[in-house]
């Protein structure tokens, strides 16, 4: 049942009372109250799970982009950092931010804060956001305490008001107490930076080399493997000659991938092309051509075909991590009994005993044919295009922190190999590569882009700053 709070005189004060509403400042408006309830109750968790219910009190409509709510916490020994998600909203993850920040002075039951924000939305006079199942973590994924918090509230297992969380609107305190020596106004939504049409720099190849050996693939930032190791099927090599530029059309190159089983380990050949690490927000696009069958030798083979962006493991469940993938899978594979097409946003993951931290979108078709794939990254939001059309749009967590690669690669995923000997061979080809560093372009525009540079008969730019 929803309370109205009255405001004035001794009846409000007491009404106060009775729901635990702590008495803000005179200057600001009660236009908010705020319900909370957890997931999570025990004194260590290996996440805190605050779930948020927002409800206009007021006499007039709230903008949401004008609030922010403060959920105070004690930091754990070491000073560790943090990762936030929305795991669900009835008003869309994707409207739904969280960034933390530092009290100063602290307390002994708060020294940090989660602060979650939105980016747009109103709620009407007696309106309510519903469910904000929110969350969050160590980077290192250690389990935290949480039975120092100034706002854990172990017993808070369904919703109710909840006064050691705040709520902020326009800057003003409308509701709750915060922590004694902590508080002052939120921190401001930084204005987004527009950067001009390349952004920060651009990066743009047409692929017009002679042959896996041509100096400028050096030269141009891009590696070409060759050594041991996953992903794929154990033992598998990866040749250099694998790695080839037939033409396409015309005088037009490609690169292209080719992979090679015979079923056995020591017969299986696999490929990838990998640019530097320097590359995080932006946009990030290629011209796919997709197979389903082999070029030759018998169907079956579950293989993977890709082009992604990664930061390297470097441990187990590396807070580090990130990787962002276009994986189409012609014959299936992963418990997947036919084609399909993933689109991937890791966090991290730990190898043995396999854990994963991703979230996945897929689309159960053939992807045979030249696709155009965009991926864009930028305000916490990764969002995957398939020829023009959105495929998937994924945050929290997910969103990548540090420095990638862009690769392309082709493989065999262990285990998924058809019981034949007969050599089979299958390709995937790469028309050409385009990023804009810090900039979101529009699938449209950055074909329109790469018709410019072709039109100028340009076949390479790199303006992007080495990190």
């Amino acid at each position: 049942m929803r309370r109205k709070l009255l405001l004035g005189g001794l009846v409000s004060a007491m009404l106060l009372a009775l729901v635990g509403v702590a008495a803000n400042p005179a200057s600001a408006q009660q236009s908010l109250r705020l319900q909370y309830k957890t997931s999570a109750t025990g004194a260590t968790a290996d996440q805190v799970e605050p779930w948020f219910n927002l409800v206009n009190s007021g006499t007039s409509a709230v903008s949401l982009s004008g609030v922010k709510i403060r959920y105070y916490f004690k930091s754990d020994a070491g000073s560790p950092q943090y990762r936030f998600a929305c795991s669900w909203a009835t008003i869309s993850c994707s409207t739904v931010t969280g960034t933390f920040g530092t009290l100063s002075p602290g307390t002994a039951t708060a020294d940090r804060y989660l602060e979650v924000g939105f980016t747009s939305g109103n709620l009407a006079v007696g309106a309510q956001t519903g469910d904000l199942q929110l969350r969050f973590h160590r980077a290192d994924w250690q389990r935290l305490t949480q039975s120092d918090d100034y706002s854990f509230g172990p017993a808070r297992t369904t919703y109710g008001d909840w006064t050691k969380v705040t709520v902020y609107q326009n800057g003003a305190l409308v509701w709750g107490t915060s922590p004694v020596g902590g508080g002052g106004d939120p921190t401001p939504t930084p204005t987004p930076t527009v950067n001009p049409p390349g952004g920060s720099g651009v990066v743009f190849d047409d692929f017009s080399y002679t042959n896996a050996d041509d100096p400028n693939i050096s030269a141009h930032n891009w590696t070409v493997r060759t050594n041991s190791g996953g992903p794929g099927v154990p033992g598998a090599s990866w040749p250099k000659q694998n790695v080839t530029f037939p033409t396409v059309s015309g005088t037009n190159k490609a690169l292209q991938l080719k992979a090679v089983t015979d079923g056995t380990s020591s017969g299986t050949q696999q490929s990838e092309v990998l640019h530097q690490r320097k590359f995080l927000e932006g946009t990030y696009a290629a011209r796919v051509k997709f197979s389903d069958t082999p070029v030759s030798g018998p169907d079956g083979d579950h293989i993977v075909q890709t082009f992604f962006t990664i930061t390297p493991l470097a441990a187990d469940m590396d807070p580090n991590y990130s990787e962002q993938d276009f994986e189409y899978l012609p014959n299936g594979g992963w418990g997947e009994p036919a084609n399909i097409m993933y689109a991937t946003s890791w966090e991290t993951y730990r190898n043995e005993p396999w854990q994963a931290v991703n979230v996945h979108t897929e689309v159960r078709q053939s992807y045979a044919g030249w696709h155009d794939l965009v991926l864009q990254v930028s305000g916490g939001q990764i969002r995957y295009y398939i020829d023009g059309a959105l495929f998937a749009e994924h945050g929290g967590d997910y969103y990548p922190e540090t420095v990638q690669s862009v690769n392309f690669n082709l493989w065999f995923i262990s285990g998924g190999l058809v019981g034949s000997s007969t050599s089979r061979n299958y390709v995937q080809q790469i028309d050409w590569f385009y990023h804009s560093k810090n900039e979101v372009v529009a699938p449209a525009t950055v074909l329109s882009r790469v018709n410019n540079y072709r039109s100028a008969s340009t076949a390479w730019v790199d303006t992007v700053p080495s990190s």
